[in-house]
Parts: structure tokens; C-alpha cells; sequence
């Protein structure tokens, strides 16, 4: 009976044993192939991104990122070069990364072309033949700079011409009506920004993937008009941003001059199945800044290339859009944004600012503040015809394009214009201390409530001892 006990035991064991492997091998397994992480700090130090994530899992050429450091590496950089990596051979492995001492390693160094000294610090981000040099002597590496380099690396250059010569809104102003954030936001994406004066140039360069007019004060040429013309129905790409109408008071009716301004350029958009209304669009439930003329909306139709996952976004007094039928059948016109509200919201056409709806003037809500266009290639022309036409132009201004989803949308509209591929708008990553800031009742009740309880649990204490005690 003994030798019997002792022979289940020695099973029991084995079997246990086997088991216990078997899991093992299955957790490690799981591992390696989900690569499950947590990530506890709140601003996500340690994680990539989604839309790194995105051009990662998209990548189509070999990458290789060269970081020279003389000494001991840091940790961060360790752990940033292998997490590029490790997201990477999740997918293609397109990634691969080295950390090199250039004085230690000096030959290896030399093969760069570039003489590295003990104060300097640089990532070389190579694909084929491109190359792009990362510096951060000054400033700790980020997950911006790698991918905005590797974007540079593997991806063509888009050419954004933007209209000048009537008022428009500057890539180069760092003022608060500028729009120099948009500028910087298109260069991290690989597109270069190019101003075009069509009175001076005469016509749009062949090389133009997307044209853009932001916003201009002053009327266009016929012959400026012409060009814009020929070149859409060649199958060219552009972004019309128009500006708010002109408004005047009952005291100070508009002059004739003053209704010439913010042009609507309908003398274009008609031809392509819009028209821009000549009013202003209000919103009496859903606008920022105690502002109804500042409607704040995620009203998108179904658009998965430009406003999907797309939270609110908002505008500076926008003016409607109505889609004509008077078209080319070819031509397909549809609502891109439009306000929040129905009965709440309307294009206003009192230029005197007397926000009544009107039945008889006022298109009521939801009321259309940007559209899309689209036409196919055909045997006259080589590329689709794509146009995106916003009824405000303040919205990409660097006062007011890193509020709401605002930056998303202004790069989403160039992304589909100019095919692109997926863009990317960092988040800051610097480590913040949060402060908790009180009102002076919120202080007192907080105060009064740090007091009372120790005094509670005393008084309770006492009267349970006093209990005992008797």
C-alpha cells in the first residue's frame, strides 16, 4: 500500500510539474506575440503615440536610427530607441535602431561623414538614400522629432501653395491672426508651404499638390479667377478658406467699398455646385466665448478620411453654403460640417447684427459651414478634381488652431486632398505637477471637514472607553 501511495505521489508531481511547464511556455508565448505593457504615468512616457503607432504599422522601407552619444547612454534614450523597435517588428520590422560612442567607436563614426564631439548628440534617421540628422545636445530626444524625421525619410514631399496678394492669411506671421502653427504642423507631415502671387507668376506651377486661399480680404482678378478655374478642371486640389461677411450697425450701415470685402468667391465655387451665402451662421445653443456667432459643432457627415473620430471643432462667424443642382452630374457636392443645433442655429442676413430669426431671409439649422467636392479623371484630365471649401479661415489662425480639435481637422482636409498618408500631431509629453486650485468655499468645507473628522474619531474613542469603563 505504501509503494502504491508513493507512486500516485511521484504522478501527482509529474503531472503538476508538466502542467506547470506547459503554462509557462503558453505565458511566455502570449508575451512575445502580444507584447502586453502598462504604462502608469499619466502623461504616457513610455508609450508610443497612436499616430506613431500608425506610421510604424505602415511603414513600407527599411528604416535605421543611428543615435550618437559619447559616454553612458541614458536610460530614456535606451528605452525610446527599443520601444520604435519593438512597436515596429510587431508588425513589418522596418525598424532598426544602435546606440554608438563616435569616439570609442571612431571608425564606425567616420563612415557618416561627420566629425561628432564629446558635447554633441544626434540621431541619423536613414532610408535608402534619404537622410535626416536629429540634434539633441540642447534638449532631450522626443517621440516627435524621431517620427517627424522618419515621415521625412520615407515619405514624398508635398508642395502647398498658399495665394497671396489680396489679404491673405501669412504662413510666416507669428501673431495671433497668423498662421505659422498651421505652417509648422504641415512641415512635420514632409509639406512645404510655398507662397504664390498669381498676378506675378501668371499661373499655378505643375507641381502644385494642393492650392490653398485663406482667407483673402480683397477681390481676385478675372484673370486670377481664370487661372484658379483651369487649373480645378485640369483636376487640381484646393482649400478655400473664406472670411466672414462684412457687418455694419443701424447707425453705421456697411459702404459700398466695405461690401467688396472677404470676397465669397462664388464666381469659382459656383461652376462646382456651391455657393457661399452672404450672412453670418449663429448658434444659439452650442458656441464658445458667450459668442453665438462662434458655433462649436461635431455635426460631420460620414467622411472617414477627414472627420472621423473628430471631436468639436469651432468657427469665427462662418457663412452658409448651399449646394446647388445646377451642376455637372459628374460633380458630387456634399456637407462636410455643420452646426450642432436645428432649431437652436441659422444663417443670419441682418448685416446689422440683429440676431432674429428670420423664416422668409435666415436658412434655419443645421446650417452647412464647410463642404466637400469631388470629380473624378476622365479622358480630358489626368487626376480627380478635389476641393474643401470652410466659410471661416480664423479657425487654423494660431490663436485659435490649437483649441478643440481645430489642428486635427485643418490637417486631416490637406491630408485628403494631397492623398497623403496618415498625419501626425504630437501631444507634449513634459512631465507636469499638477496643482489643485479651490474656491474659498471649496477651501472651508475641505478645512472644516480635515478638522472634524480627528475630532470624531477622539469623541468616539472617548465615549467607547467611558462605555467600558462603567
Amino acid at each position: 500500500m505504501e509503494m502504491r501511495g508513493n507512486v500516485k505521489s511521484l504522478l501527482f508531481r509529474l503531472f503538476w510539474g508538466a502542467g506547470l511547464f506547459i503554462i509557462l511556455i503558453a505565458i511566455n508565448y502570449l508575451a512575445v506575440k502580444y507584447s502586453l505593457r502598462w504604462d502608469m504615468t499619466n502623461t504616457k512616457q513610455h508609450t508610443l503615440t497612436t499616430e506613431t503607432k500608425n506610421i510604424l504599422k505602415n511603414l513600407k522601407r527599411d528604416v535605421k536610427l543611428t543615435a550618437f552619444y559619447v559616454g553612458i547612454p541614458p536610460k530614456y534614450l535606451e528605452d525610446l530607441l527599443a520601444e520604435y523597435e519593438r512597436r515596429s517588428h510587431l508588425s513589418a520590422g522596418h525598424i532598426t535602431t544602435e546606440i554608438i560612442d563616435p569616439i570609442v567607436q571612431i571608425g564606425y563614426a567616420a563612415q557618416f561623414g561627420n566629425v561628432i564631439h564629446g558635447k554633441e548628440q544626434k540621431v541619423i534617421v536613414q532610408s535608402g538614400k534619404e537622410r535626416k540628422d536629429v540634434d539633441f545636445s540642447e534638449s532631450p530626444l522626443t517621440e516627435e522629432m524621431l517620427t517627424n524625421a522618419i515621415i521625412k525619410v520615407t515619405r514624398p514631399v508635398r508642395k502647398i501653395y498658399f495665394l497671396t496678394g489680396h489679404g491673405e492669411y501669412n504662413t510666416h506671421d507669428q501673431g495671433d491672426n497668423g498662421y505659422s502653427i498651421f505652417d509648422q504642423l504641415l512641415k512635420n507631415n514632409n509639406a512645404t508651404t510655398i507662397p504664390l502671387m498669381l498676378g506675378m507668376k501668371g499661373e499655378i506651377p505643375a507641381d502644385c499638390d494642393v492650392l490653398v486661399i485663406a482667407g483673402p480680404k480683397n477681390p481676385l482678378t478675372e484673370k486670377e479667377e481664370k487661372i484658379i478655374k483651369e487649373y480645378l478642371e485640369k483636376g487640381g486640389e484646393a482649400l478655400f478658406l473664406i472670411e466672414s461677411s462684412p457687418v455694419g450697425t443701424l447707425d453705421q450701415p456697411l459702404s459700398q467699398s466695405d461690401q467688396l470685402k472677404n470676397p465669397s468667391l462664388n464666381s469659382i465655387l459656383n461652376e462646382w455646385g456651391m455657393k457661399v451665402g452672404n450672412d453670418i451662421v449663429v448658434d444659439l445653443e452650442s458656441h464658445v466665448s458667450g459668442d453665438v456667432g462662434c458655433p462649436a459643432t461635431k455635426n460631420y457627415p460620414p467622411h472617414d478620411a477627414i472627420v472621423n473620430n473628430l471631436d468639436y471643432t469651432f468657427f469665427i462667424r462662418p457663412r452658409s453654403i448651399s449646394i446647388l443642382d445646377n451642376r455637372r452630374s459628374t460633380v458630387k457636392v456634399a456637407p462636410l460640417v455643420l452646426t450642432a443645433s436645428s432649431k437652436q442655429s441659422w444663417a443670419e442676413t441682418d448685416k446689422t447684427l440683429q440676431v432674429k430669426f428670420d423664416e422668409l431671409f435666415d436658412i434655419p439649422g443645421p446650417v452647412v459651414i464647410a463642404a466637400v467636392v469631388w470629380e473624378p479623371k476622365d479622358n480630358d484630365k489626368q487626376s480627380d478634381t478635389r476641393i474643401i471649401v470652410f466659410t471661416d479661415a480664423d479657425f487654423l489662425a494660431n490663436n485659435f488652431i490649437n483649441q478643440y480639435n481645430n489642428a486635427q481637422l485643418g490637417l486631416k482636409t490637406i491630408q485628403w486632398l494631397s492623398d497623403m498618408e496618415d498625419t501626425v500631431l504630437m501631444k507634449d509629453k513634459t512631465i507636469k505637477v499638477e496643482r489643485l486650485d479651490l474656491t474659498s468655499q471649496q477651501l472651508k468645507t475641505l478645512t472644516l471637514i480635515l478638522i472634524a473628522m480627528p475630532l470624531l474619531i477622539i469623541v468616539g474613542g472617548i465615549v467607547m472607553w467611558l462605555k467600558q469603563a462603567s
